[in-house]
């Protein structure tokens, strides 16, 4: 059982017992949500009494869901319509309103609520924590470019904090961290859709309800909108002056109106992560490693975070 902290807007220190066991709650489920097991299982539940590993993907939502339910339910029920603190107090606002209306409440339920809080939870953390151990890891491959990117940071911030508006002023900087999201590829499979209509898609009759899995990574190593799309190329998102350049093929987020809710969220806090890493480190292979040893091949899972490894952060 967690123990709940009484204040109402609570952070939680890296070391914090409970933010640490919510992680790992997290991680296991994402790490066994692609596993052959959980796979097959999915397919033919009714072998689910041969498998295992269902039950503690069952076990740890079940847990996480009564944090939710302690911390961010029970204790918000007093909250004041005209001071809302976050997204939950306008999501129970709301469900107060359908309540006095007595309609079916067919979206501001608690159950609902207890979704988007772990889909927010394990999107905010999961996903952006491995695109900074991508980052740190092709830093250690790519020495020159860490050089580059210092370099930036030493001309545009110096020894300033990092600013979100000192991006549009580091083209480089900004294509090295677009490139690492698409070279890494976090989530290759996209998050599971489902058609809201009968549809005819080339030929192929999808009726509706269908559960779709578009494939980003068939988009973000596309060999004809890519010019190396199996190398870690930063110039992918630079033009003949050197300028930061979009690219349609970029699509970690997802595209449409199911994209990833927290995408400028994510890309301010890559930015900012990143770039003051690098103003206060450089990061290389330990002894006895060269860069020429480090593993680029992605672990399995649902994400795909890199494999583990062990750098040396060295002061500058």
């Amino acid at each position: 059982m967690f123990p709940v902290n009484k204040a109402t807007i609570t952070r939680y220190d890296y070391e914090d017992a409970t933010f640490l066991r919510l992680l790992k709650l997290m991680r296991e489920n994402v790490q066994l949500s692609a596993t052959p097991v959980l796979l097959i299982y999915n397919v033919f539940p009714m072998l689910g009494f041969l498998l295992g590993s269902h039950k503690t993907v069952m076990n740890n939502r079940k847990e996480l869901h009564d944090f939710i339910q302690i911390t961010f339910i029970e204790r918000l029920k007093d909250l004041d319509e005209n001071d809302r603190r976050s997204f939950i107090d306008s999501f129970l606002v709301r469900q107060r309103e359908e309540n006095m209306k007595m309609t079916n409440g067919k979206y501001f339920h608690n159950e609902n609520l207890k979704a988007l809080i772990s889909d927010l939870f394990g999107a905010g953390t999961e996903t952006s924590a491995n695109s900074l151990l991508w980052a740190i890891l092709l830093m250690m491959k790519h020495p020159e470019i860490q050089r580059k990117v210092q370099e930036e940071i030493a001309k545009v911030i110096g020894d300033l904090q990092p600013r979100t508006d000192h991006r549009a002023r580091m083209p480089y900087t900004d294509a090295v961290i677009h490139e690492v999201q698409r070279f890494a590829d976090i989530v290759p499979t996209n998050v599971p859709h489902a058609t809201t209509r009968d549809i005819t898609f080339k030929g192929f009759f999808i009726p509706r309800g269908m559960h779709i899995a578009p494939l980003l990574t068939s988009v973000l190593h596309d060999e004809s909108q890519w010019e190396n799309p199996h190398e870690f190329y930063p110039e992918h998102f630079l033009d003949s002056e050197g300028k930061f350049a979009k690219n349609a093929a970029f699509l970690p987020f997802s595209a449409g109106r199911r994209a990833c809710a927290g995408e400028n969220l994510a890309k301010m806090e890559l930015f900012l992560s990143f770039t003051s890493l690098l103003q206060k480190f450089t990061f290389q292979p330990p002894p006895g490693t060269s860069k020429d040893d480090l593993n680029l091949t992605p672990a399995v899972g649902f994400t795909a975070p890199p494999m583990l490894y062990k750098t040396c952060a060295v002061l500058r």
